[in-house]
């Protein structure tokens, strides 16, 4: 992987992170540093996914390895919101 692939892919990683958060619904007490982390998380997995389909080879932009990589990454943050809202403390 040479140095713009690599630049391209946290770019659309923190994209990815940023679409990934507004999907899921309620407030996510997460630090945007995170949101970014699962959204590079997210694009690698959406990538691999897609190309093992075989549906990743299209010309111009491919909505749906992007549709697949967007859903990773709300799927991501929803489960690390909810992991955040289980350990926080209640107070009642």
């Amino acid at each position: 992987m040479t140095a713009t692939g690599i630049i391209t892919a946290l770019i659309v990683g923190l994209i990815v992170g940023a679409l990934g958060r507004l999907v899921v619904p309620g407030r996510q007490n997460m630090p945007m540093w995170l949101h970014m982390l699962i959204g590079v998380g997210a694009a690698l997995l959406g990538t691999v996914v897609a190309r093992a389909s075989g549906f990743a080879d299209t010309a111009g932009i491919d909505w749906r390895e992007l549709l697949l990589q967007v859903l990773f990454a709300a799927i991501a943050v929803a489960l690390v919101a909810g992991i955040g809202r289980r350990r926080s403390v209640s107070r009642y």
